[in-house]
């Protein structure tokens, strides 16, 4: 099926494909019909590819909480969360999903953000609700977020593992992808598998399958346990405080592409950026480790 091509409201990019396939089919006498419909057929993935990467918040989000303290930039491309003392901000998804791979691109809060909590996660609702986390504690100027991930399952928690931050995620925007299938879940950081969560169901470990769930962000103070455990407060003098989004994208999730490449970014994170583990946590769990911890490379 072909793209068509409104000459009535045409951004920038339509124009020059429309010029550019009027320009090719006044000059197909210089080309076989097999050939320009080739360079159609490319300019009309390009076309499709350019769509699918760009972004509406208006289209896809809802700003649920915070006062106007969320905020959608411009032409929707842009969202911004702030935190001040009276409130934080939150927002989540007009749609559901059930596996697939949710992509975006964040900019931390910059500076001194300790005692701040930036959540960017899957849920869905109710007291057997599942969700898929990614976390990121805030600290002090100069030293690094800590990136906590959970995983729940018919209400059950407990399963987290935290990472230090190997680069500054406030400079630039990264992106965060959590890939999901009925196999496994897979926590990615720029392309990098920082987690895997697989689905051990046989060995009677629940695993996120049957309910569809929203994707939601928030930031707020968090400031009892956030940083240090609690010991570093929110510096209210520099707020507010303020986390951005942009590049939203769901597709299928490609699990197919994972290869020992994968494997060994995610043994890498592992051996030189995770600071706990809940499966060697002796103290936590003094009457045995959860079964999925028995299993190797499972968790």
């Amino acid at each position: 099926m072909c793209l068509s091509i409104n000459s009535t409201h045409r951004r920038p990019v339509d124009i020059i494909s429309h010029h550019f396939i009027h320009t090719m089919t006044s000059s197909s006498c210089l080309y076989t019909r097999t050939t320009s419909l080739l360079l159609i057929l490319c300019i009309q993935l390009f076309l499709i590819v350019y769509a699918a990467g760009s972004t509406n918040f208006h289209n896809d989000f809802d700003i649920t909480w915070g006062g106007g303290r969320g905020k959608i930039i411009g032409a929707g491309d842009i969202l911004t969360l702030s935190l001040d003392r009276v409130s934080g901000s939150g927002f989540q998804s007009k749609k559901e999903y059930l596996f697939g791979r949710i992509d975006m691109q964040l900019k931390l809060v910059p500076g001194n953000s300790a005692g701040t909590v930036t959540a960017y996660y899957l849920s869905s609702q109710g007291a057997n609700h599942d969700e898929i986390d990614f976390e990121f504690l805030g600290n002090v100027s100069g030293e690094p977020y800590t990136l906590h991930t959970n995983v729940y399952a018919q209400g059950k928690g407990d399963r987290e593992q935290q990472f230090r931050m190997w680069f500054d995620p406030t400079s630039h925007f990264h992106t965060y992808s959590i890939m999901w299938t009925p196999q496994t879940i897979v926590f990615l950081v720029d392309e990098t598998p920082i987690r895997e969560f697989r689905n051990m169901e046989a060995i009677g470990v629940p695993f996120p399958k049957h309910q569809p769930m929203k994707l939601y962000s928030s930031l707020w103070n968090a400031d009892e346990w956030a940083t240090r455990g609690g010991l570093v407060k929110t510096d209210w003098t520099k707020a507010p405080f303020t986390a951005s989004y942009r590049n939203f994208n769901v597709k299928n999730a490609a699990f197919s592409q994972w290869d020992m490449t994968h494997s060994q970014k995610l043994k890498w994170i592992k051996d030189n950026h995770m600071i706990y583990n809940y499966c060697t946590d002796v103290k936590r769990f003094p009457q045995g480790f959860p079964p999925e911890c028995r299993v190797t490379g499972s968790h």
